[in-house]
Order: C-alpha cells, then sequence, then structure tokens
C-alpha cells in the first residue's frame, strides 16, 4: 500500500519551498497538482511523472491521488503555499475518509507570509486571512467576515483579490474596511511572490485600487498603529524603544 502526502511548495521557487517538502517531492513516485503548480516544479523534478489537473477538479484530483496510492505509490498532491491554507489538505482528508491509506501534510510558506516578508513586517500584531473568492463561500458571509474583522481592528489579509467576473468585490471590500478603518492606513499588495514577475506596491487603503490587483496578488491592510518607514509597513506590537 501507498501513501499520499500533501505538500506545501510555497510561493513558486525553490528558495522558498522548505527542505521536506523539496525532499518529499524527491522521494515521490508521482506528484500531481493543479497545472500552474505543476509547471512551478516540472523543472525541479523533470524525471517524475507529473500529472496536471484543472481548476474545479479538486475532488477529481483528491480521487485520483487517492486510487494511486491504494495501487501501492507515493503520491504528493501539492497546493502553492500551505496545503492548510486554503489549500488541499482538507479535502484530501475528507476524500480519504473511508481508506486506510496513511496521509502525511507537509507545511509551507503561504502566500500572506511571503508577501509579508516583502513589505516590511505588517503581521506581526493579530491578523486574519480573508479569502474573497465566493465560488464556494457566499458572498454575504465574506462580506460579514471583513466587516467584523475591519470592526476588531485586525490586520487582513486579502486573498484571491480579483478575477474576470468578480471584479467589483475587492472594491466592495475596501469600502466596507473604510468604514473602520482610516484611509490612510497603510496596505501592501504584493504579485507573483517567488517568481519572476515578483513585484510589490506600499500605498493606502484610500488609494488601494489606483494599482494593479489580480488572482495572483495578495493584499495586506494594516491596522489602527500600523506605519510606514523606508517604504516598509511595521504593524508594531508595543514593545517600548528607547533611543539613545
Amino acid at each position: 500500500m501507498g501513501k499520499i502526502y500533501v505538500v506545501g511548495i510555497g510561493p513558486g521557487n525553490k528558495e522558498n519551498m522548505t527542505f521536506k517538502a523539496y525532499e518529499t517531492l524527491k522521494n515521490s513516485d508521482i506528484i500531481i497538482g493543479y497545472k500552474t503548480y505543476i509547471s512551478l516544479v516540472e523543472d525541479l523534478f523533470p524525471e517524475k511523472l507529473l500529472i496536471k489537473s484543472f481548476m474545479k477538479k479538486e475532488v477529481e484530483r483528491c480521487e485520483e491521488t487517492l486510487k494511486l496510492a491504494e495501487d501501492g505509490k507515493t503520491v504528493s498532491l501539492i497546493s502553492s503555499g500551505d496545503p492548510g491554507v486554503y489549500g488541499m489538505a482538507g479535502l484530501m482528508l475528507e476524500v480519504a475518509k473511508n481508506s486506510n491509506i496513511e496521509i502525511e501534510i507537509i507545511p509551507g510558506v503561504t502566500s500572506s507570509n511571503a508577501s509579508a516578508s516583502l513589505g516590511g513586517a505588517p503581521i506581526v500584531h493579530d491578523s486574519v486571512n480573508i479569502s474573497l473568492s465566493n465560488l464556494l463561500t457566499d458572498w454575504e458571509i465574506i462580506k460579514k467576515r471583513i466587516d467584523l474583522a475591519s470592526q476588531g481592528d485586525f490586520v487582513i489579509t486579502l486573498y484571491n483579490p480579483k478575477s474576470k467576473g468578480r471584479e467589483f468585490l475587492i472594491n466592495e471590500a475596501r469600502d466596507i474596511m473604510l468604514k473602520y478603518k482610516s484611509k490612510d492606513t497603510p496596505v501592501l499588495i504584493a504579485r507573483n511572490v517567488g517568481r519572476e514577475e515578483e513585484n510589490f506596491v506600499i500605498t493606502t487603503l484610500e488609494n488601494m485600487l489606483n494599482y494593479e490587483i489580480n488572482m495572483f496578488s495578495t493584499v495586506i491592510i494594516g491596522n489602527s498603529n500600523s506605519f510606514i518607514l523606508k517604504n516598509k509597513i511595521i504593524t508594531p506590537r508595543g514593545y517600548r524603544i528607547i533611543h539613545k
């Protein structure tokens, strides 16, 4: 009987992949994942059997992974970032609930952490992750979560902030946050983190919509104490600093 690994490959480059993730993929018989994620690792493992899947085929992907493992293969099902943060870990465990196949989750560097490192230290204090994708979660529920997180003065990281067909969601999200957060609240927009096209911009809640935001972006909105210093966002934890 084989084994399943659900592996977080990080934001996209080998440098940000953990040693354990790399070794797990190296020692697997088969690597399976969404086509974009497979494209990020195929040059690292040219000798491996790589199986590409497509958007909205997540259940089928997990079912195929389970069947391959039951046939005796060691299979790595990959997610970008961390498989437990909007990744495949939960679904794989659900699909395999009646199987005796061993499943191990291999963590990875998630988008909020990788993006934050580009823009300073914006998530040093209490923060929440909210996905703006309404494919699996009702938009009214997402809006409620944004509202409550803003009321609580959390730093907010927005995943899946914008795509064709739902460009209005980021606009509504910003309007909700502006009810509770200052228009001058620092905002980090990071795009294609860990990939060749990586870039970021630091702006404010008022001006954030003036910059490109897409499905390859992560948007981090500070709290009431966040500030910009030398083009970096800092969200202080409250330490007392005595300058000499």
